[in-house]
């Protein structure tokens, strides 16, 4: 119930619409219990009236109870039949049950109006924060989590608490109200056969608070197998060409085919569940029905029976009201479990805090002025050291480039500065105040990067390059792409700028979704830019028109370049060799070349390829 209240506090104006829902609820009820309340004595008086022994009873004192209220229908009744007959009265208290009728559902409107708003609103507030929450965390999180698992909980578990929602706001509110405002009118009637039924009520909850428990286990387990397979799905769809050359078709059917079967087999049994509970609830229900009417008729036909016949009938009515309303109880039980279930999965992403975060008191980074330091800075993925004792200075307007074999840490180094990570040990400063003293999103403005894979949206050229900044003119987007040599192929495209480019940028080729990428940098202007293996997957045509894009790049701009064609990088400042985390060389291209090093073996090596 907790997790419940807590999905709850995701709706707006919250106690304001609970309060309403509890109103409308408890309107709705006792309008409901008016109409048996009020045909019983009606039939009661019929009678008498035939036999000619009406007398109008005085008015009762206020009081809240239900015989109150019958005491008082009695009087103004009994005086309709007497002055205005026995048809006119009939027609009064058919208006009267009609308007109760009326009343009662217009009450139930009003309340589930007030629900779906609250479902609404709640929905749309926790998918928002899951979002937002996600796009907090740092990069190494979506290493470890699949991305399938990720968009099941926005999904499906989101779908699983909205209907949690509706079911547990009847279940947790609206029929425990209708069962006391019933219960409250059968005590009224007879407190001893009311106590006889809430001694034998307690069966039907043991029986199903035990398949409720055994249901939130396995719709964990059915959540949890979904986002297996959509993960699957995506991995598939996005793999399409690895899994065509390699004939490894069977193999992804036989993957979907044992998480399916899984999941059919929780679902299968949730289901069997899910739909025990209505008849064992309708089978336990028919049987205390039938004690009551056993125990309740010993009672009537007893000589000293403090019970009439017509009360012990409108008894039965009014617990034939309670029926319903416990099977929904108990129904709403169940979905809220699944929903409970789904609803930890949410939060457990909503309650991960972000490792990379701006302090409390953090300085806002306004422009950079002098120069990026690595002051002993280590670094480590799982205990397993990636950077060891970094000494770096990159000064304003320079270029810094990183070279050296894969899994030498170079990416890494690179990630430190927009802070995609932190050091393990030591700092980096940037002009002289360590990153994470600076307010995360005004750092992260004054960098730009370009990574070896393009990510590029399906979306138009135009909206690609403006991605994030949202406030710039044509002019600035079509100047950008003019200096990252994409301008061309852009205006020879169907639609121009306007023309979309697939998932990915699936409709472009690898030099094309590149330069896009560089006119995306361009236009955001920044002052420090990170380029990572940004030419090594392109073609000798396209790396040329890229890397003349760069080198428009990153004029007057303080560069980080890791490559490893090491014709890319001779006009670099300064040329750093990382092996295993460790810087090995440094210094310039013809200072490398000179010596007989790692830089060398590696220039000579590209020269026999």
């Amino acid at each position: 119930m907790k997790v419940f209240f807590r999905v709850l506090n995701y709706a707006n104006r919250l106690p304001r619409r609970m309060t309403f829902f509890f109103v409308y609820t408890l309107l709705g009820s006792i309008f409901g219990a008016f109409n048996i309340l009020l045909v019983m004595p009606m039939l009661d008086v019929l009678f008498k009236q035939k036999e000619n022994v009406l007398t109008i009873p005085p008015m009762p004192a206020f009081e809240f109870s239900s015989n109150y209220v019958v005491d008082a229908f009695n009087h103004y009744f009994i005086e309709v039949v007497i002055v205005h007959g026995s048809l006119n009265s009939l027609l009064f208290v058919c208006a009267l049950i009609l308007g109760c009728v009326i009343l009662a559902n217009l009450f139930r409107y009003l309340e589930r109006i007030v629900a779906t708003k609250i479902r609404v609103d709640l929905v749309k507030n926790i998918r928002m924060d899951i979002f937002t929450k996600v796009t907090r965390l740092h990069i190494g999180y979506f290493n470890s989590e699949r991305k399938g698992d990720l968009i099941s909980r926005f999904t499906n578990d989101v779908g699983e608490v909205e209907n949690a929602v509706m079911n547990g706001l009847k279940a947790v509110l609206k029929e425990p109200i209708t069962i006391i405002v019933n219960f409250f009118v059968l005590f009224s009637i007879s407190p001893k056969l009311t106590f006889f039924t809430l001694m034998v009520l307690p069966l039907t909850g043991g029986v199903l608070a035990e398949i409720i428990k055994r249901l939130k286990k396995q719709a964990k387990q059915s959540q949890e197998s979904l986002g297996r397979i959509l993960n699957v799905l995506d991995e598939t769809f996005s793999g399409m060409r690895v899994i065509n050359a390699f004939n490894a078709r069977n193999f992804v059917i036989d993957r979907i085919e044992k998480e399916s079967a899984f999941y059919r087999v929780t679902s299968k049994s949730m289901a069997y569940k899910n739909e025990l509970a209505s008849p064992v609830s309708e089978i336990l229900g028919v049987s205390i029905i039938s004690g009551i009417i056993y125990f309740g008729g010993k009672m009537v036909l007893s000589e000293t029976s403090d019970i009439s016949p017509a009360a012990f009938m409108t008894f039965l009515g009014v617990f034939a009201m309670i029926i319903q309303p416990a099977k929904n109880f108990s129904n709403g039980i169940t979905s809220l479990q699944r929903g409970t279930a789904s609803a930890t999965r949410i939060f457990s992403i909503i309650d991960q805090e972000p490792l990379i975060k701006s302090k409390p008191d953090a300085i806002e980074l306004k422009s950079f002025e002098k120069s990026i330091e690595f002051k002993n800075v280590s670094f480590a993925y799982d205990a397993h050291n990636v950077l060891e004792n970094i000494n770096l200075t990159i000064e304003k307007g320079k270029t810094l480039a990183l070279v050296g074999p894969s899994g030498g840490g170079k990416s890494t180094l690179a990630d430190l500065v927009p802070r995609f990570y932190d050091p393990g040990n030591g700092e980096v400063l940037l002009d002289g105040v360590s990153l994470v003293d600076y307010e995360l999103e005004s750092l992260r403005k004054q960098m730009g990067v370009v990574t070896q894979e393009s990510i590029l949206f399906n979306d138009t050229i135009y909206n690609n390059i403006a991605f994030g900044m949202p406030h710039v003119s044509e002019e600035d987007v079509i100047r950008a792409a003019k200096i990252a040599n994409a301008h061309d192929f852009i205006t020879q495209a169907e639609d121009g700028y306007q023309t979309y480019i697939g998932e990915r940028g699936s409709k472009l080729s690898g030099g094309q979704r590149q330069r896009l990428s560089i006119a995306r940098a361009v236009l955001k202007n920044p002052p420090i830019l990170i380029l990572d293996e940004a030419t090594s997957a392109l073609d000798s045509e396209s790396e040329k028109l890229v890397q003349e894009a760069l080198f428009n790049l990153m004029k007057n701009r303080t560069s980080i370049v890791i490559a490893h064609r090491l014709s890319t990088i001779q006009h670099a400042d300064e040329i750093v060799v990382i092996q295993e985390g460790r810087i090995a060389e440094r210094g310039s291209h013809e200072q490398l070349s000179a010596k007989n090093g790692i830089y060398r073996k590696l220039i000579d090596i590209q020269k026999t390829v």
